[in-house]
């Protein structure tokens, strides 16, 4: 087998996250909850970023962000997630490639909008996000890249990307891919909400195609209707190669099969935004474990980047920042 070219090829949803300080008559005067998540419409989406002039803007996603801080860390990382042909997506583009992820996913055409979460930081530090889904949920089999996976020594998939039957079919096959490749395919779960709403399905894919499963403790148990998060990890670590389970404060553990734990201690850091740590975290394990090193250097990379990502606002540490770590 040759050697890859890439050592992550992340799948995901591509959104644009737009962020602007407002106050909260802001929150008041658009009827939003404060410190809320909130899915809205096209026309939402278009009223509130016309209301957004002058904020910040950058590429995100959950497995984008990994993609982005793993690039950072030094790992050689492809993305596939899908954007319009618009302004917003061609700003995801110029991004995401600015911080040296290749992307080669085509734009769609016709159809929905990019994607995008609308970010409003009020003084008190809460933050309250409006997201359209758009075009990101038109990601298809057609967009699954057989030579870009066939050539990553792992594969990452986004849970959140989950709710297309699309998407779903494009995951089926991009981990048939990776494992007819001889390579690796990992999910993170994401949310559990989306294990709630998928949890067959997610079984079905993990049973049939993933080598190494991201999971915090409630999403670990809501995939197996677990009330205890040991029993939960015991089953998981029966299922795939290795079950990665995030515990916030208190570290993180590594199952390789069920009788081989390994436990990481959470990096100190003072707390300042709690947004991407998962992602952050996995991108740290990611990039070290595709680089062949150990379970335990793998779990405390992930642990240092999580660290660097809560102690900042937004869900990407500075590179320069990052690069240290690497």
């Amino acid at each position: 087998m040759p050697e890859p070219r890439f050592d992550i090829c992340g799948i995901g949803n591509a959104i644009v996250d737009l962020l602007v300080q407002t106050d909260d008559a802001f929150l008041s005067k658009h009827d939003m909850p404060k410190g809320a998540m909130t899915l809205i419409d096209a026309d939402t989406a278009a009223r509130l970023t016309a209301a957004m002039a002058g904020g910040q803007t950058a590429s995100g996603g959950s497995v984008a962000n990994s993609c982005a801080v793993a690039a950072a860390l030094g790992a050689r990382v492809a993305f596939l997630g899908k954007v319009a042909n618009d302004d917003l997506g061609d700003a995801f583009r110029r991004d995401i490639t600015a911080i040296g992820v290749h992307y080669p996913t085509s734009p769609l055409e016709v159809g929905a909008p990019t994607a995008r979460c609308l970010i409003f930081v009020t003084p008190d530090g809460q933050r309250t996000m409006n997201t359209y889904l758009g075009a990101g949920g038109e990601f298809s089999l057609s967009d699954v890249n057989e030579e870009v996976i066939a050539e990553s020594a792992i594969t990452y998939l986004e849970g959140y990307l989950f709710d297309p039957p699309a998407a779903q079919a494009a995951f089926a096959e991009a981990a048939k891919i990776a494992r007819a490749s001889n390579r690796l395919t990992a999910l993170s779960l994401s949310d559990p909400f989306c294990v709630d709403r998928h949890r067959d399905n997610f079984r079905r894919l993990i049973a049939e195609g993933i080598d190494i499963l991201f999971a915090n403790e409630a999403e670990i148990c809501s995939l197996f209707q677990r009330n205890d998060v040991t029993e939960a990890a015991q089953e998981a670590a029966q299922h795939v190669k290795l079950a990665v389970l995030t515990k916030s404060e208190a570290g993180s553990i590594i199952l390789q099969g069920p009788n081989n734990l390994t436990a990481i201690r959470a990096a100190s850091t003072t707390v300042v935004d709690t947004t991407g740590a998962g992602d952050a975290y996995a991108a740290g394990f990611l990039t070290a474990y595709a680089q062949g090193k150990t379970l335990s250097d793998a779990g405390h990379l992930g642990a240092r980047a999580a660290a660097l990502a809560i102690s900042q606002i937004g869900a990407r540490p500075p590179a320069d920042l990052l690069r240290n770590l690497g």
